[in-house]
């Protein structure tokens, strides 16, 4: 069950974070090549939308297992972004130091959504 201290998921710092990583997703794919725009680009953008997104679903479950299972949803989303990242270094499209934010944003997050999965695990 989301915390009742919480009116919404727009309050979760991690849903806030997640949305930042969406708009840093969107603004380094717009230097994409064109070619990529219905590959690369588009697979980014839908991992990336997918962890918010799946916060946000979760948190309205009202449900603890319901919620933990968005919550993991999400970190998949986030290790996939991840992954196409590392392919878009590989690529050239951006090199590792344009990446280091991104790859710190990931990280932060990560953290934050095994952490929150383990709290509300724990009070089931």
């Amino acid at each position: 069950m989301p915390n009742p201290m919480i009116e919404s998921h727009k309050n979760l710092i991690v849903w806030q974070k997640s949305m930042d990583l969406v708009e840093s997703v969107y603004g380094i794919t717009e230097k994409f090549p064109s070619k990529e725009q219905f590959g690369l680009i588009s697979q980014m953008r839908r991992a990336a939308v997918s962890i918010p997104s799946n916060i946000a679903e979760g948190y309205g479950r009202h449900a603890s297992g319901s919620y933990i299972q968005f919550l993991s949803i999400a970190r998949g989303s986030l290790l996939e972004l991840e992954t196409q990242i590392e392919l878009s270094i590989r690529l050239k499209y951006f090199n590792e130091c344009e990446s280091e934010k991104i790859f710190s944003d990931i990280i932060e997050i990560s953290k934050m959504l095994t952490s929150l999965i383990s709290k509300i695990g724990n009070r089931q």
